[in-house]
């Protein structure tokens, strides 16, 4: 089994401003990315950006060619969330990423794709989704590709595979706000301290070793995830999607790379090496290979 993998972008994660945002996405509409996420995921606090804006987002994107999906959020606590996921839910015009089993409810049946924070650990979970209207899911950024290449062997048809393979890691949230605790400030009264952190607020351990970012609510690894130097492997996994967490700074040099090394006008390795030096702090690949996340791995020869 083998596949030739589109291009995703996934959605921002971080706090920039409306202005920052539109300018990004005028940008990404001239890369040659075949899928774009658009929405709030983190925050509701930080919807800067409304949703008839990014209704508008997505018409530019889909006028140049991109397929655009509208992503609910991860963690809702208020009404007012619940009404921003039904309306995401029913916009009646893209495709919905849901990023928590509440949108499945509010999408009744409609087809949509499921985001990384939805955990699918088993071929059991995949056909109960494919029943309710799957038609790609995201595989869960802490499982190994031996895990993968079980879970592909029993994939239903019709259902597309995606793989986190650019971007810092998103592994938890939580009620609290990490980044306002970090800066003594309670999360009703944050200041929007997040969005000094475009990239989130590096964490480091006693032993000065980096391996956290504070992103609001959402916890995220220090290191970048690096699946690149793996896509022979991916392509022979049958994985139809590779998605690329946008960073804030050198996001369209990042999609260029991995279109080259796709189409065969780069090597996946000089790639890889390439992406490591466009990253905040440094690779990590540890979980794909069922090691501890924060290992390089292999990606320390392509330093």
């Amino acid at each position: 089994m083998s596949t030739q993998p589109k291009l995703s972008l996934g959605p921002i994660l971080y706090f920039w401003s409306r202005d920052k945002t539109l300018e990004f996405y005028e940008r990404i509409a001239q890369t040659p990315v075949d899928i774009v996420y658009l929405g709030e995921v983190v925050c509701s606090k930080r919807a800067v950006v409304r949703f008839g804006d990014w209704m508008e987002i997505g018409e530019r994107l889909a006028a140049a060619g991109k397929e655009v999906l509208l992503s609910t959020m991860t963690l809702l606590e208020a009404e007012s969330e619940l009404k921003m996921m039904r309306r995401i839910c029913e916009n009646g015009r893209f495709m919905v990423e849901a990023n928590d089993l509440g949108a499945l409810h509010m999408l009744d049946g409609r087809p949509f794709v499921t985001g990384p924070s939805v955990n699918v650990y088993n071929q059991r979970t995949l056909a109960r989704l494919a029943k309710l209207g799957l038609r790609r899911w995201t595989y869960p950024v802490e499982l190994s590709h031996d895990t993968l290449a079980d879970m592909q062997d029993e994939r239903p048809e019709g259902v597309e595979t995606e793989v986190f393979a650019y971007g810092r890691l998103p592994l938890a949230y939580s009620a609290r706000c990490f980044t306002a605790r970090a800066h003594n400030l309670p999360k009703d009264d944050c200041d929007y301290k997040c969005g000094e952190y475009p990239d989130g607020l590096t964490l480091s351990a006693q032993d000065q070793t980096r391996f956290l970012a504070l992103n609001g609510i959402q916890t995220q690894s220090a290191h970048t995830f690096n699946l690149l130097s793996e896509l022979d492997e991916l392509r022979a996994l049958g994985v139809d999607v590779l998605r690329i967490s946008p960073q804030a700074e050198h996001t369209e040099e990042i999609i260029g790379i991995f279109h080259r090394c796709l189409t065969g006008e780069e090597n996946p390795r000089d790639g890889a090496a390439r992406l490591n030096e466009l990253m905040p702090i440094g690779p990590c690949d540890g979980y794909w290979h069922g090691k501890p996340g924060i290992d390089a791995g292999t990606l320390d020869q392509y330093r």
